[in-house]
């Protein structure tokens, strides 16, 4: 089981990365993307499930937009997790979660997932420690069960800073352009930055095995953030050898 320390992990790029030559790899990789989700499309065999965890403001909404701005909408397919209502909180916690799955040909974007039940349940201290471990086997047998059907599982944690988190909640309060954004639970939600970060590692010390492993994205900066979670996609979609299906369709002359 690996050991994770996120006070030791940096919120920020490297310092020989470059803004202007990133954001132009970005754009290159981008365009990659597009035929290697269009070969996902057509082959229909195999799916991709992104991930994206992070504290509020580590900037989720924002990352999807620049990521995937200009692939096919027919192939990806974004689902936002929010409190479970009255009908979900019926079932087991994995029900809803399920449901969103991506079918074959498909790109899922998880923005928040099934590691809230193992998150915001332990910070409010609505279930004990030993439910959150039954919940951590759960959910990696749930992720085993997707990759044995052919979904590839990216897991991203969006690595804010405290100080770049409260700096952003403060922009929802004074941006009129972010203002939508405000929820009044904010800044109470900031104070507990400790406390997501405790279970924020336990949940990578114990649902973080080979076959997908968590990414841990310096998220100060969107135009880094952006560029990591872009290649990392691009590389595990290549990895897939994906290929164009033959026509079924028989030619004239072989009639």
């Amino acid at each position: 089981m690996a050991d994770f320390d996120l006070t030791q992990l940096p919120t920020r790029s490297p310092a020989d990365c470059h803004k202007e030559a990133t954001v132009r790899q970005t754009k290159k990789i981008r365009q990659e993307l597009i035929e290697l989700q269009d070969r996902l499309y057509a082959e229909n065999r195999r799916s991709v499930l992104i991930i994206l965890q992070g504290m509020d403001a580590s900037g989720k909404d924002g990352l999807i937009r620049r990521v995937f701005s200009g692939i096919n909408p027919q192939g990806v397919r974004v689902h936002s997790f929010k409190e479970p209502t009255e009908g979900e909180l019926a079932h087991d916690f994995l029900w809803r979660i399920h449901q969103q799955t991506p079918a074959r040909g498909m790109i899922q974007v998880f923005n928040r997932s099934q590691y809230e039940d193992v998150l915001i349940t332990r910070v409010e201290h609505l279930i004990d420690d030993a439910e959150a471990q039954r919940r951590f086997e759960a959910i990696n047998n749930f992720e085993q069960l997707l990759q044995e059907a052919g979904t590839t599982v990216l897991k991203f944690y969006l690595h804010v800073s405290e100080k770049e988190q409260r700096e952003r909640l403060e922009e929802r309060v004074t941006d009129p352009a972010k203002q939508w954004k405000y929820e009044a639970g904010d800044e109470r939600k900031a104070n507990q930055w400790p406390a997501y970060r405790d279970v924020y590692e336990d949940v990578f010390r114990h649902c973080s095995p080979e076959s997908c492993p968590w990414h841990i994205v310096p998220a100060d900066q969107n135009w880094y953030k952006a560029h990591v979670v872009a290649k990392t996609l691009r590389d595990a979609l290549v990895a897939m050898d994906l290929q164009y299906p033959a026509s079924k369709v028989k030619r004239w002359e072989d009639r």
